[in-house]
């Protein structure tokens, strides 16, 4: 365990000198920014005002920002140090294949939470300084799901990582990996396997074995608890689900996908030729 927490450590260390940690630093920090520059907090939306409307926004922009960053960023992981001859080093010390894998993981999630969280921090004490009301229960919630979502997708680019043999390869996958599940939002191709006499909820279960199609879902309940904005649809999940159970399956569906992908990623590393 030692041997895991320094390796976490050193990674953190190395990740907030990297320039990438800069600029994704600033592009939450920004969307923060940009929202109470423009008055969002103004406005309403659907019942949501002040620092609520604010929270709404901004998750649904994390939404697209997140995960490509995380994949990214996370996939030289294993396939740069492939690549740099780092391997060799690490060999040559006393830090197991486990302690220094799982120690990049947890050291990278740490690094990929970190500005997300606190971009949302930010706005929590710029509403109380302006005197606004504090949605901590909206805060909570939104946290949770933040915290899932940038798990799922670093299990996914440390599976990626570990496959690639090169950080260009593991770039281009991890894009694709991304693309692909964009599309299946809001059952994009999912429509046309109902076109061919799919079933209704083959389809919405395989839409929901998509962790974006389940953390948009999620965000949309909240606003929406009936799910009007998917129209058909939001039957067959609400009849399976409540709104609490769904709640509770988005929050822990995609952190339990994002750690079946590490887990395989690390059998696969423990029992690949390394160098």
């Amino acid at each position: 365990m030692k041997h895991l927490w320094l390796t976490a450590y050193n990674d953190i260390i190395e990740s907030l000198r990297a320039r990438w940690f800069i600029v994704y630093s600033l592009v939450f920090g920004s969307i923060v920014v940009i929202l109470f520059a423009f008055g969002l907090s103004e406005s309403r939306i659907m019942g949501f005002t002040g620092l609520s409307r604010i929270l709404v926004t901004y998750i649904q922009l994390t939404m697209a920002i997140l995960p490509i960053f995380v994949l990214i960023t996370t996939v030289r992981s294993v396939a740069g140090d492939r690549e740099a001859g780092v391997f060799e080093y690490m060999l040559s010390l006393p830090v197991s294949l486990a302690a220094w894998f799982w120690g990049r993981f947890f050291g990278r999630f740490f690094v990929v939470f970190l500005p997300v969280v606190l971009a949302m921090l930010g706005a929590v004490i710029w509403g109380v300084f302006k005197g606004g009301a504090i949605p901590w229960e909206l805060f909570i919630y939104y946290t949770c799901l933040l915290m899932s979502l940038a798990w799922c997708f670093l299990g996914i680019g440390m599976l990626i990582s570990t496959l690639a043999r090169s950080s260009d390869v593991a770039q281009g996958a991890a894009f694709i990996v991304w693309l692909t599940l964009l599309l299946f939002l809001d059952l994009i191709l999912l429509g046309i396997m109902i076109q061919d006499d799919l079933p209704a909820n083959i389809a919405v279960a395989i839409a929901l074995v998509n962790p974006l199609q389940v953390f948009r879902t999620a965000t949309m309940m909240l606003f929406d608890p009936q799910l009007v904005l998917l129209g058909p649809t939001a039957y067959v999940i609400l009849d399976n689900f409540s709104q609490a159970g769904y709640i509770i399956y988005a929050i822990f569906y995609p952190m339990a996908f994002g750690t079946i992908c590490a887990g395989m990623g690390y059998f696969i590393f423990k029992r690949s030729d390394l160098p």
